[in-house]
Order: structure tokens, then sequence, then C-alpha cells
């Protein structure tokens, strides 16, 4: 039975064994997958982002086998071998470009997976005629053996073929992003606990608490409400159980760093508190006052100091 505690639902949570199966599962899905990975070449500018004068970026195609493809953006850093970041989107599927990290000496690897966002916009069909990404839902759905799984395991594909390359110091990797990449980046700190995984850097965290959601605005207001609408409401908590972050803290026995801001009323500070005080080894929080939720303005420094620390 999970160790969580508190409310109800989380007696429906997986054990930690239960969780760290799961995790080598995902390991085990992206290792193993055949993942060919190809530059995409353009002439001029590409469309979502104004920064070819730095020199190697581009975009990335990987083709999994068996799976549909999905998109990722390539910043090296200027003069390596060099520590690599790992950036995911938040969950709107945002293709996002950090050439200020490139600059300071990382390797900047932005990963994309689904192939919900391409270098020319968004692939719409991937919604299934619904006003959100089904990640979430996905997961919940399957028992956790798709949406997330699948997701994190295309994750894992991207950091192989990042290590590879000559820039790139292997074997060694830190997360950031903000809401669903902030927890999505920490539960990749889970993922590579015994695989190199150096730090986390998660802005207003989603996936975080789930229980303790209920009233909240945003993707958790969509899981509970439809949480609500299923047959068996304790195999979608399971499930939920997988991806939460507070499931993965006692395996985040590296620094992370932790920003929550003042007005969110969808990553509330309550919820990211809760992670913060279980977490185990070397931990930051920040309290940002007065902002609502999104990428805060304060996290890229805040994070680029975590990093030179400890990236």
């Amino acid at each position: 039975m999970s160790l969580l505690g508190g409310l109800p639902e989380f007696r429906h949570y997986p054990s930690a064994e239960k969780v760290d199966s799961w995790i080598d599962s995902v390991w085990d899905l992206g290792a193993k997958t055949k993942c060919p990975a190809r530059r995409i070449v353009r002439e001029g500018h590409p469309s979502q982002a104004h920064i070819t004068h730095m020199h190697g970026f581009g975009y990335l195609r990987f083709a999994p086998a068996g799976m549909d493809p999905f998109y990722a953006c390539w910043q090296p850093a200027l003069n390596g071998p060099a520590p690599l970041l790992v950036h995911t989107p938040g969950y709107g599927s945002e293709m996002s470009m950090h050439p200020d990290l490139a600059a300071q000496g990382f390797n900047v690897l932005h990963v994309n997976p689904m192939g919900y966002a391409t270098p020319d916009g968004y692939d719409e069909s991937k919604r299934r005629g619904q006003e959100n990404w089904p990640v979430l839902r996905d997961t919940v759905e399957t028992g956790a053996r798709e949406g997330y799984r699948i997701w994190l395991a295309q994750c894992v594909m991207a950091i192989r073929w990042a290590w590879k390359q000559k820039t790139v110091l292997a074997n060694r990797v830190s997360f950031f992003g903000s809401s669903q990449g902030g927890g999505c980046s920490l539960i990749l700190g889970s993922l590579f606990k015994d695989h190199g995984a150096r730090c986390v850097a998660a802005d207003v965290p989603f996936l975080t608490n789930f229980p303790s959601a209920k009233g909240q605005a945003g993707a958790y207001a969509m899981i509970h409400d439809g949480l609500n609408e299923m047959p068996d409401v304790a195999r979608g908590w399971h499930a939920i159980g997988f991806i939460d972050t507070l499931s993965h803290a006692r395996r985040l026995t590296m620094p992370v760093l932790l920003t929550a801001a003042g007005d969110d009323t969808t990553c509330t500070p309550g919820s990211i508190e809760s992670l913060f005080a279980r977490l185990p080894s070397t931990r930051s929080y920040t309290f940002l006052q007065g902002l609502p939720h999104g990428y805060t303005e304060p996290f890229i420094p805040l994070a680029l100091g975590w990093f030179r620390l400890y990236a």
C-alpha cells in the first residue's frame, strides 16, 4: 500500500515497489526501442524560432520503432564536451529554445514527445477531437501503460542520442521545465536516478499531489472531472499514482530546485510545498509572490545558478 498518507485517494496509489517497477519499464522501453534520428535541414529561419545564428542549432526528427515520430530542438554548447540540460514542454506542448543557456556553456535539448508539436506547428490530429492533448487521459485510461509511459520513454530515446554527440559529456544529465515540463523533469530525475542524473529545476510543477488539487483549475480539474465518470475510480487513482511526483520524491536523491507562484490557481504553492517537504536531499524552494501560473520570469536565472552548482 502507498505510504503517502493524507487524503483518502492516496490509498489507491501504487506501492513504492510498483513505482520502481514502472520506472524500470519506462527505462527498458526507451533504451531498447530502435529510434533513428535525423536533423531537419531547412533554408531560412525556422518557423518558431529566429535563432539560427546560434552555432549548431537545429531541429531533430526521431522515428521510434512502432511509434509515431516526435521532434526535438538541439542547441549545442559553443565549446565542449559540456553538461547536458534537457527541457520538456508544458501541457500546451510548446517548443522552447534556450540559447541563453547554450551560451553559458551547456548543451540544451528540448524534447517534445508524442509528435504533438513539430517544427512547422502543432499536429492537431493528435488531439483526437479533444480540446487538450491526450497524454494525461491516456495514462489514466490505460493504467499508465501508455500516455506518460510513452512520453517519458521518448525522452530517454532522445537523451541517448544526445549522449553520443561530441559536444556532450555522456552519462550525466540535468532536467528543467515549467508546469507539465516541471513535473516531468522531476519524474525524469527519478527515471535517471541511477543513469547519470545530476540535478533538477522545476518551475511551478504540474503532476504534483493530485488528490489535494480538487477544485483547482486547468488540467487538474480535467482529471478530477474525468475520474468521476470512470466505472472504476480506484483504478484511475492507481494510474495517477505512477505519475504523481510525490510517488517519486524518495527517488529524487539529486539536488532539486522548485518554484511556486503566489497567484497560481492551477499548480498551487501548497501542492509544491507538499513535494518539497518529502525531498530527501539538497533542495531549494522559492515562493514568487504575486505571479500567476506560467513560465515564471525568475526561473531561468535561478535554474542557471543551480546548473552551475550541480550540473
